[in-house]
């Protein structure tokens, strides 16, 4: 279960390693950003929900949220200049933890068999990915409903990890994810629910939700595994009206397994006017059931990460992100994606983006967003109720399939066998397409999985052919 009376988050991604800037103190005032001051100014009050209004372009990065979890960079869209003028804002400034970004410190986590040892490896692939983010103070585009983002990861021990997203919700805003490296026995379920807020010269993402990740070769449940829950920090973005324009994490995230007892709370330290610094993390490791704690975590997430072992005072470097280079998942081309994929749907938005062709940038953006309000409307009028078409509604509860994990919101629709990877990878390829060379229906050899069935488009009501989620056995 979440820990009781902590801020709940969920967990996802950021940018590349060579994006990034030394500290916040880095960041650039962006170019457009006097010329909008009275506009900003004219529409924003303290405390005002963010998705409601509209914002400044140079605040947006040409991708989807949902791309934007896993920290894909879209090599053949070029430079990542401008942004439409003045779209919503949605999720502001969205930084997430890219959880998939070193493989060096995912894939090692299920063969450690001391649990504390364990629990440490899975703090320091927690804090590696906080580095990666875009130059200046960006926010990716949002996500429509029903819309989808599929990837994977080729490992250098020639494994794969496989990435499954939906948007879920468009009000309030969710994103949902599913990932999974079968032969490694790791998988993580998670939902982005992300609330945004002005609050003056700042503008905050406060980010609720969670990510379980689990050692499916550990734990008492065969089926479920060990499972470490998993929050983040909230983003804070300074200098949107006037100063220089910089972002920070800050506040408790948390990481817990109820299992073993084991709690990290961590604090991404906001920087005070008068002293302090960017970028830095605090922190303690503990004994939930005997309040011992065991380590204390210190440094810089950008930067050199420590881990102090309490009892004997022996300091080590847990992560140096300073020079570390991140692993970069691998999307389906263009022309095998379908229309409401992530990089196939906003393909037009982007290119206009990049050509720093505003007006074109806007009308295609509000193509997309027209169609999204035509499609509910008619969906009002037909009395079709809305279901994701690759996540399921958790069931939680006492004694139902999914207790403990309520505040998913979502889980991905499909059985996984948590001991056999092979069959876990075709399992996995029949939730949708994606590998390359991979079409709705087939696994990436091109061998029909048998399991595509009608079932109604909620996004229309149209019928429409594509995967069961469920694989027969």
């Amino acid at each position: 279960m979440p820990v009781p009376g902590l801020r709940r988050a969920s967990w996802a991604s950021r940018s590349s390693v060579d994006d990034s800037p030394a500290s916040g103190e880095d960041e650039v005032v962006e170019p457009d950003q006097g010329n909008v001051l009275s506009h900003i100014i004219s529409q924003l009050r303290p405390g005002a929900d963010l998705s409601r209004v509209v914002l400044p372009t140079f605040i947006l990065e040409p991708r989807s949220m949902l791309e934007r979890i896993t920290k894909y960079v879209p090599h053949r869209c070029g430079p990542r200049p401008g942004i439409p003028k003045f779209p919503s804002v949605g999720r502001f400034a969205n930084i997430q933890n890219s959880f998939m970004a070193h493989p060096e410190t995912l894939l090692p986590m299920s063969t450690i068999d001391d649990p504390v040892e364990r629990f440490v490896s899975v703090i320091k692939f927690y804090l590696s990915g906080w580095h990666i983010k875009p130059p200046g103070v960006k926010k990716p585009l949002n996500p429509i409903l029903g819309e989808t983002f599929t990837c994977y990861w080729d490992y250098p021990d020639n494994t794969r990890g496989y990435y499954v997203s939906e948007q879920t919700s468009h009000h309030p805003p969710k994103s949902s994810y599913f990932f999974m490296a079968p032969e490694h026995n790791i998988r993580i379920d998670g939902t982005l629910k992300p609330r945004s807020k002005f609050l003056g010269n700042s503008a905050a993402s406060m980010m609720e939700g969670i990510a379980i990740l689990r050692l499916l070769n550990r734990g008492e449940d065969k089926e479920k595994g060990e499972r470490y829950i998993l929050t983040q920090p909230n983003m804070y973005a300074r200098g949107i009206l006037f100063g220089k324009m910089k972002y920070e994490l800050g506040d408790h995230s948390y990481v817990r397994c109820p299992e073993n007892s084991l709690l990290a709370d961590i604090e991404f330290k906001t920087k005070g006017y008068f002293s302090g610094t960017y970028n830095a993390i605090g922190g303690t490791i503990k004994n939930e059931k005997t309040g011992e704690v065991l380590y204390e975590l210190s440094g810089l997430w950008n930067g050199e990460m420590h881990l102090k072992n309490v009892k004997t005072h022996h300091k080590e470097i847990l992560f140096d992100a300073t020079h570390a280079k991140h692993s970069k998942p691998i999307a389906r081309p263009l022309d095998e994606q379908g229309e409401r994929e992530s990089q196939r749907l906003w393909l037009e938005t982007v290119k206009a983006i990049n050509a720093r062709n505003h007006e074109a940038a806007t009308d295609e953006k509000t193509k997309i967003e027209d169609r999204q309000r035509d499609e509910a409307a008619k969906r009002a009028v037909e009395g079709v109720e809305w279901h994701p078409r690759l996540f399921r509604a958790v069931e939680g509860g006492p004694g139902d399939r999914d207790e403990g994990e309520e505040d998913l919101d979502w889980i991905i629709n499909a059985d996984v066998d948590s001991h056999n990877p092979e069959v876990a990878k075709k399992q996995i390829l029949a939730i949708a397409p994606i590998v390359k060379g991979q079409s709705a229906g087939t696994s990436a050899d091109g061998d029909h999985l048998n399991n595509t069935v009608q079932r109604k488009d909620t996004q229309l009501g149209d019928v429409e052919e594509f995967v069961d989620a469920e694989e027969n056995q």
